[in-house]
């Protein structure tokens, strides 16, 4: 089945690991006629941007995808990354299992989209991880207790920076 990729001025897409830029004032289309590994510019991660446990585990990927020449050693790389990822969050379990199974049949892209629910399970574990940190580090300037204190004492020294920024 014919696959039609609309790509619009300036946009990229990776064409069987070829970059591909639309340079014309407008957007073009292509039909690929034939299986080809491609990603469109919203779904390409760059080296430097994967920055994250979540993000690195998606760009080992990518590659498994985009580069078939050297799909085993990036296979080596994400199954290392990936495995580390469950150690650290094992509440991404489901999202975790729906990637090796899409990967074990070979389909890769469909391992992608999986990839990014990881990257938005991973902010959402994170933004609950922050919540938690600043409850439990706010500090009640007129009491010097924390919300977190659960009788192991206040943080003096956040105490004193809090007392510090007040005036006291």
């Amino acid at each position: 089945m014919a696959l039609v990729i609309h790509i619009k001025k300036d946009q990229q897409i990776i064409l069987n690991g070829a970059v591909v830029e639309n340079a014309s004032g407008k957007t073009i289309s292509l039909i690929l006629k034939n299986e080809a590994a491609v990603l469109r510019s919203e779904d390409i991660l760059a080296p430097d941007d994967a920055v994250t446990p979540a993000s690195r585990v998606y760009y080992a990927l990518q590659c498994v995808y985009l580069f078939p020449e050297r799909r085993g050693a990036h296979l080596r790389t994400f199954n290392e990354l990936v495995a580390s990822y469950l150690h650290a969050a094992p509440s991404a379990r489901s999202i975790v299992a729906a990637i090796l199974a899409a990967v074990e049949n070979e389909q890769y892209y469909a391992a992608l989209k999986k990839a990014q629910e990881l990257i938005k399970h991973e902010g959402k574990v994170l933004t609950h991880a922050q919540h938690q940190l600043d409850k439990e580090l706010h500090v009640d300037a007129a009491t010097g207790k924390s919300e977190g204190d659960r009788g192991l004492g206040a943080d003096a020294g956040c105490i004193a920076l809090e007392r510090r920024a007040g005036g006291q």
